[in-house]
């Protein structure tokens, strides 16, 4: 991993331990997830998008050093471009699994011409676009095989491509929002090998009170954050949706899928023995191999476009600050289905499969998920934020009898009891009504003390390269609010110059450059968060919430 850039004197590399959760980590990482993909050209409205696409081999790798024949969607030259445009590590090989990530915008004229260049063993192939009107016929521009041909093959759910030669799917991108796309042939098969992908609709009219920024109690103050630390936006669009409740300040699209190597090995085998044409069983199931976004942990939390995955460009490793609104773009791949949990916070949802679900007056219905359920084939838009308002005590670690300026920063609490009036400051969007509060307000800190919280086991919650153990956010925290014996009550409280909070420094850690809380985020199979049988990997990352003096870089 990578250190986060910091307005500080400096940052260190981090590594993460999936066993840290209880009551989050402090950490530094630059590697970020964001919504990567390309678009067909301009994202302007009623204008046209084409993408052309190929599906073709390529390995794979995974965490425990194999490599993995498979099959993926990926670019047939360069794509019309990239986005979101502040990241400029892309690429887009002929095959990558996930397929590339379209970006179009609602009212769009979408054109994807497909060329089949699997192994001629394998067959047609084709792509579905379910959630829109599609038509289809044979690409006017066709390879020199295929120029006989004036018309594709029609297969039980779509136009095909035959091997070597090319379709042209036409439809116009409709509502925003996150949907699926897949091979319609052979799908047990062709989908198990990796034929899937995503398509991203952006609201055509993003409602203004988005444009102006959030959070609506204070309409523009974490735009003036994000200016205020020099963060580049990174979003698709400053909206989900046509609605003015779809506001977020960052997004991320997770793809979740599974693989079962037997079956891409028998393939393998079958086009390497010169078959004719591929018998591969698709049953029993047997899948070792738990993805998000084509990696598995820990590779998913290495940057997009790294070069060591040419084949698997995006991650998934969420960043954000506290009071940031985060739009996930969640998707079920493959052929089971994956409770997948967001530590920290429900994820409010916003639509599934590109359908807004609202009340009859027009508000958002969606239900707030505690494990959001990523049925195959369905995709799923949601909001997720974090505040720290709950922990019941002062995460910024403000201590009145610091000499350290940051230890002494005031909160006035908005109509919503956060400090939203303070955009430049570091404790932007603090709950005022945990300011000041120690963490150890009696000497033990714990709750049948009078503290306010259960401390965990020192020889347990240990010191090393794998554990911060510290509450606080922020660097220098740890340090400025070291507390000894504390008396009095939470507005009153006195406490001594010496003592010490829970262990968090090390080389790899130490109080003075610590950024963020991590949440684990995984599936709630615990199967599925191992990779071969062997944990921690599979469908697992961290959401890092980062002091807002940590600046989030998306582009690396």
């Amino acid at each position: 991993m990578f250190a986060t850039t910091i307005n500080k004197s400096s940052s260190v590399r981090r590594l993460l331990s999936p066993g840290v959760v209880a009551l989050g980590v402090l950490l530094t990482s630059s590697v970020q997830a964001a919504a990567p993909g390309i678009t067909g050209g301009s994202l302007a409205a009623n204008t046209a998008a084409a993408f052309n696409l190929q599906a073709s081999p390529a390995q794979i790798t995974q965490p425990d050093g194999q490599s993995i024949y498979s099959w993926g969607y990926g670019c047939a030259g360069a794509p019309g471009g990239y986005a979101p445009a502040a990241i400029s590590t892309t690429f887009c090989n002929a095959m990558q699994l996930p397929g590339p990530t379209l970006i179009v915008t609602e009212g769009q004229a979408v054109t994807v011409t497909l060329t089949n260049n699997l192994p001629p063993a394998a067959g047609n192939t084709s792509i579905l676009f379910p959630g829109f009107n599609v038509s289809a016929s044979a690409a006017t521009s066709q390879p020199a095989t295929c120029k006989a041909s004036t018309s594709a093959p029609v297969g039980l759910l779509t136009t095909e491509a035959a091997p070597g030669c090319a379709v042209t799917y036409t439809f116009t991108a409709g509502s925003p929002g996150t949907r699926a796309y897949y091979s319609g042939t052979q799908s047990d098969l062709q989908v198990e090998m990796g034929l899937y992908g995503a398509i991203i609709v952006l609201p055509a009219n993003v409602p203004s009170n988005c444009t102006a920024g959030l959070p609506a109690t204070n309409p523009g103050a974490n735009k003036t954050a994000q200016s205020t630390w020099h963060e580049t936006d990174f979003r698709l669009a400053a909206a989900a949706f046509d609605h003015a409740a779809t506001c977020y300040d960052r997004e991320y699209l997770f793809q979740f899928s599974e693989m079962d190597p037997s079956i891409h090995a028998a393939a393998q085998a079958q086009v390497g023995a010169g078959a004719a044409s591929l018998s591969v069983p698709t049953e029993p199931y047997h899948p070792a191999y738990f993805m998000i976004n084509g990696r598995s942990m820990p590779d998913d939390m290495d940057p997009n476009y790294a070069p060591m995955y040419p084949n698997q460009p995006y991650n998934g490793n969420p960043h954000m600050h506290p009071g940031e609104i985060t739009l996930l773009r969640i998707i079920g791949q493959g052929r089971w289905q994956h409770p997948f949990h967001e530590h920290a916070n429900h994820v409010r949802i916003l639509a599934r499969d590109g359908n807004l679900l609202l009340s009859p007056n027009g508000n958002l219905a969606g239900p707030l998920m505690f494990t959001t359920t990523t049925t195959p084939g369905v995709a799923m838009d949601g909001l997720f934020y974090f505040t720290g308002k709950g922990l019941n005590w002062d995460m910024y670690g403000h201590n009145p009898a610091s000499a350290d300026p940051n230890a002494l920063l005031t909160c006035t609490p908005d109509s919503n009891g956060y400090n939203t009036g303070a955009p430049t400051a570091i404790n932007y969007f603090e709950w005022c009504q945990d300011h000041n509060k120690p963490m150890q307000a009696a000497p033990f800190g714990d709750v049948p003390a009078g503290g306010p919280v259960t401390l965990p086991d020192p020889n347990i919650f240990k010191n090393g390269a794998w554990y911060g153990g510290s509450p606080y956010l922020g660097p220098d925290a740890t340090t400025r609010a070291t507390f000894g014996t504390c008396t009095g009550t939470n507005s009153t409280t006195s406490c001594s110059a010496t003592g010490t909070t829970p262990p968090s420094g090390t080389v790899v850690n130490p109080p003075s450059t610590e950024a963020g809380y991590a949440f684990m985020w995984h599936s709630h199979n615990e199967r599925e968060i191992t990779t071969n049988n062997i944990f921690p990997g599979g469908m697992m990352m961290m959401m890092l919430v980062d002091s807002r003096e940590f600046v989030i870089d998306e582009s690396q």
